[in-house]
């Protein structure tokens, strides 16, 4: 049973809503507290639900008036087979795990976090881009294996050393997480060449916006933060690749799908992208197949660039508080109205 005990209430004394969390593990391992959404009504927390059984979806639902999920599909049929609900409310900004135009037909809003982990995401963005410059985690096993004990000189390295003072970062989606990482990458020295669908006036005091196929041309460091378009889905193809400097480096923590991983594999591999780092790929989790598993000079992790407890927490306090604005009449961050 995934209902995390302790974490769910009866609070028919109080309040009669029902509140279902269908996946909380994520947002809560055990280090926040339900608490505050506890006190809104009767609620239900479970670690995970399945993905692809509805009929499993459809029974943990049951009657409640309020769910809440992460990534747990919420399609047609289980809005038609649970018609209590009144509110669903998504822990994350994306929202394409829910139907929404069957929602708003029902009159069901559907809620979600816009902005919690900016900082986060843009710090990590960097993280993954140090670590290509100096492979610090292979360094650091290497004297633990006692190899700087035993060197015949007073230092060593394995792999070429990167400084990033004076060369170009491109940032694709220059939004509020683009421009965290841009506001950093100029800190280091670098220089920022934005691109993004709609320029607006904070972004242009961070950096000059230029065409996309500018910053291929041009950037030493690519770092993608844009949203998952049709315009954008599989940017970074082998097209698109053959446009860029030769010994690229590109990031990800924005969306799997920006990128063609075959084509990145390819580039990787030849050696044209001298490396990349990727928080997010094609289909989470990861699969044994994916063809960047098989490529050079490729960090990959496992999607946790919104993951410090201080973004959670915030993420939390904002699904909160959405779902006081819904009791209350007049709910906010409504995305299907």
């Amino acid at each position: 049973m995934l209902r995390r005990k302790g974490k769910e209430s009866k609070r028919k004394d109080k309040i009669s809503m029902k509140i279902v969390v269908l996946d909380g593990y994520t947002e809560n391992p055990g280090d926040l507290s339900w608490g505050d959404m506890e006190a809104l009504g009767e609620l239900t927390v479970y670690d995970r639900t399945s993905l692809t059984d509805m009929q499993e979806v459809i029974d943990r639902i049951g009657d409640a008036e309020a769910v809440i999920t992460n990534k747990t599909p919420l399609p047609k049929e289980v809005f038609d087979a649970c018609p209590n609900i009144k509110y669903v409310g998504v822990l994350a900004t994306g929202y394409n795990v829910v139907d929404v135009d069957t929602a708003k037909a029902k009159g069901i809003p559907v809620c979600n976090i816009p902005t919690y982990g900016t900082a986060a995401v843009g710090q990590f963005a960097i993280a993954l881009l140090l670590e290509i410059c100096h492979h610090i985690g292979h360094h650091d096993k290497a004297v633990h294996e006692g190899r700087w004990e035993s060197n015949p000189d007073w230092c060593f390295w394995d792999y070429p050393l990167i400084e990033l003072a004076d060369k170009t970062m491109g940032i694709i989606g220059f939004g509020r997480i683009g421009q965290a990482t841009g506001r950093i990458a100029k800190a280091l020295g670098m220089k920022v060449i934005p691109n993004d669908e709609y320029p607006n006036d904070s972004g242009k005091e961070i950096a000059e916006y230029v065409s996309r196929e500018e910053l291929f041309a041009q950037a030493d460091v690519i770092a993608l933060h844009c949203p998952l378009f049709p315009s954008t889905q599989g940017i970074i193809n082998k097209e698109n690749i053959a446009k860029m400097k030769d010994g690229v480096i590109i990031l990800n923590n924005s969306r799997g799908p920006l990128i063609m991983e075959e084509d990145l594999r390819d580039a990787l591999n030849s050696g044209k992208v001298a490396a990349a780092g990727l928080d997010v790929v094609s289909t989470e989790p990861i699969k044994g197949d994916n063809p960047l598993l098989q490529a050079k000079n490729c960090i990959i992790t496992p999607h946790i660039s919104w993951a410090p407890k201080e973004s959670r927490q915030r993420l939390m306090d904002i699904a909160v508080e959405d779902l006081k604005a819904f009791v209350a009449g007049n709910p906010i961050n409504v995305v299907n109205k």
